[in-house]
């Protein structure tokens, strides 16, 4: 049998910073961020050329190693075939080990690329696949499907696939993310997770997870209380104790704040006249960023002097 064909363009696909948990919603709520990895990708007649700018040049491998080299293949499998070669650009822009979804964001960008270069992919490979095949590689769904269906997200597994709904944040909540120059790793922060939890603080974090649906929706005014966890950022203090000082002293002064992700970056969620002010709060040690959401989620967009669709011709 024949393998798949591909596009002789390259394709450029844009994926999105993410925040998960968001305080109570532990491994199943997520925010879609303003802040950007680009990946363009062309197959080629041979090989592999990876070439890497911004964040992680310096350290990441430029090889089939390269986390968004093994999501193409892993989604290449699934189209029918991998192609003779390749070139990935990356343009990475999304911190590293920051709790800021870089990971998810390369997964996403490999596999929408694979789907976007093979002719026919979409129908192969449709947007439930997508989500399906980025939780299998990230192993959880949260991170993954803000990443895919920007905004606010709400992803759970049933009989072992993973799902998702997407809901449009508040217009007038405005991210703002405090980074640390230092990095944790995510396996280092579960790692500090019990195995049980008590049940005062289980029901306490789904009647707050719950109120969060609400009030990063329609009443953002709920944000301080409904972000309020018990589940998980105290356990990971040792790992980030900067980090969680910092979430109880913006708290203390009314700002909804939490551990974005599995740390150590601070997400709060303010408002217009107030995100100024919030970002001068940190103090040295931490780069305070105002961003937008992200509503769009991951996707294809035209390469500079290509057409609309980005098509060209087919390459058997």
């Amino acid at each position: 049998m024949a393998g798949p064909a591909f596009r002789a363009a390259a394709v450029r696909v844009r994926v999105p910073a993410t925040s998960a948990n968001l305080g109570p919603g532990f491994d199943a709520l997520g925010l879609a961020l303003g802040l950007y990895d680009d990946v363009v990708v062309r197959v080629a007649d041979s090989g592999l050329h990876v070439d890497i700018a911004g964040e992680g040049a310096d350290t990441l491998a430029r090889d089939e190693k390269h986390l968004v080299v093994r999501s193409l293949r892993t989604a290449f499998d699934l189209l029918g075939g991998q192609p003779r070669g390749l070139e990935v650009v990356c343009a990475n822009r999304i911190p590293h080990g920051r709790g800021l979804g870089s990971s998810s964001a390369a997964i996403c960008a490999g596999i929408i690329a694979a789907r976007a270069v093979t002719i026919g992919g979409p129908d192969k490979l449709d947007d439930a696949a997508l989500l399906e095949l980025a939780t299998e590689i990230e192993g959880h769904p949260d991170n993954v499907a803000a990443c895919l269906l920007g905004g606010f997200t709400l992803a759970w597994t049933e009989s072992g696939a993973a799902r998702a709904i997407r809901m449009d944040p508040a217009a007038s909540v405005v991210p703002v993310v405090f980074v640390p120059a230092k990095a944790v790793l995510t396996e280092t922060a579960r790692g500090l997770l019990p195995r049980t939890v008590p049940h005062v603080d289980a029901a306490a974090n789904a009647g707050r997870a719950a109120l969060l649906v609400e009030a990063l929706t329609r009443r953002p005014e709920l944000l301080l209380a409904a972000t309020e966890d018990r589940l998980h950022q105290e356990y990971r203090a040792p790992a980030m104790p900067q980090s969680v000082a910092l979430v109880g002293r913006l708290r203390a002064d009314g700002v909804p704040a939490v551990v974005s992700g599995a740390g150590p970056t601070v997400l709060a969620l303010t408002d217009e006249g107030s995100a100024e002010k919030v970002a001068a709060l940190a103090g040295p040690g931490w780069a305070a960023n105002r961003l937008a959401l992200d509503i769009s989620g991951a996707g294809v967009l035209p390469l500079a002097g290509a057409g609309r669709d980005g098509a060209g011709g087919a390459v058997v």
